[in-house]
């Protein structure tokens, strides 16, 4: 049974950072495909950066440059770097394990960005 557990998420004031990390278990997880993914109240859930099993990366053009996603295949664990955060920011962040028609989702994490 696939398990995707989220965390690290939080209050944060503008300009600020978080780091959230995704273990997963149940899977081959070097093999996946790992997004993270938000959704703002009333709004559709959005891709906001992802990353292959051979490391390849692509970002949502609002977060390129101020967030990085990473894995640690021996920890089945995924990260992203949130730096520079903004309010518009603010969302539930998931996180996703793809590989072919197979999808994933853990529950999310809370991240609000607020002075």
């Amino acid at each position: 049974q696939v398990q995707l557990v989220e965390s690290g998420g939080g209050l944060v004031q503008p300009g600020g950072s978080l780091r959230l990390s995704c273990a997963a278990s149940g899977i081959i997880f070097s093999i996946y495909v790992m997004g993270w993914y938000r959704q703002a109240p009333g709004k559709q859930r959005e891709l906001v950066a992802a990353i292959t099993s051979g490391g390849s990366t692509n970002y949502a053009d609002s977060v390129k440059g101020r967030f990085t996603i990473s894995r640690d295949n021996a920890k089945n664990t995924v990260f992203l770097q949130m730096n520079s955060l903004k309010p518009e920011d603010t969302a539930v962040y998931l996180c996703k394990a793809r590989r072919g028609i197979h999808n994933s989702w853990g529950q999310g994490t809370q991240v609000t960005v607020s002075s």
